[in-house]
């Protein structure tokens, strides 16, 4: 089931993880498109895939979704929401710190974008352990990370650390 209108899910995806994918695929059930927005923040160095590799990496694990896009962005997201004519941001929550966060971003986005709604989705409970910063630190100590993220991003990760 499909719903109306396009949703913007923005995300680092730093790297991209099954919690994402979890949130994404069901948010896409609501609306006709759903984009999936990496930001390039130029000033956040401490990124382990450039935006390039983060950007290829999702629109490879979002191939089979024909409603899913990915696109990078770098301005304000409520901007960019414009921009490909979002009604909605889409927020996934894992943990009760994730709702605080999300809930003073979502008050700043009304005050900028009237207009834009942000819909929040819990992770399924098998996901909500899961964060990309988990994930490297796992990865860099060499741990197995194929129960939280697909073959390909555990692949690069591996790639990226045997540098």
């Amino acid at each position: 089931m499909s719903g109306r209108g396009i949703a913007l899910y923005p995300a680092s995806l730093d790297p991209i993880h099954y919690g994402h994918i979890n949130v994404a695929v069901r948010a896409s059930r609501f609306f006709e498109k759903l984009v999936i927005g990496i930001y390039a923040n130029p000033d956040k160095k401490a990124v382990l895939f450039d935006i390039d590799e983060r950007v290829e990496l999702a629109r490879e694990v979002f191939k089979k979704y024909p409603s899913i896009s990915v696109a990078k962005y770098n301005v304000l997201t409520v901007q960019y929401a414009e921009s490909v004519g979002a009604i909605a941001l889409v927020r996934g929550l894992r943990v009760f710190g994730d709702f605080e966060f999300e809930f003073r971003m979502g008050m700043a986005n009304k005050k900028l974008a009237p207009q834009l709604e942000t819909i929040m989705i819990l992770s399924d409970e098998q996901y909500m352990h899961i964060s990309s910063s988990t994930i490297r630190e796992i990865a860099q100590l060499g741990g197995d990370v194929s129960s939280m993220a697909p073959p390909i991003i555990s692949e690069a990760l591996r790639k990226k650390y045997c540098k």
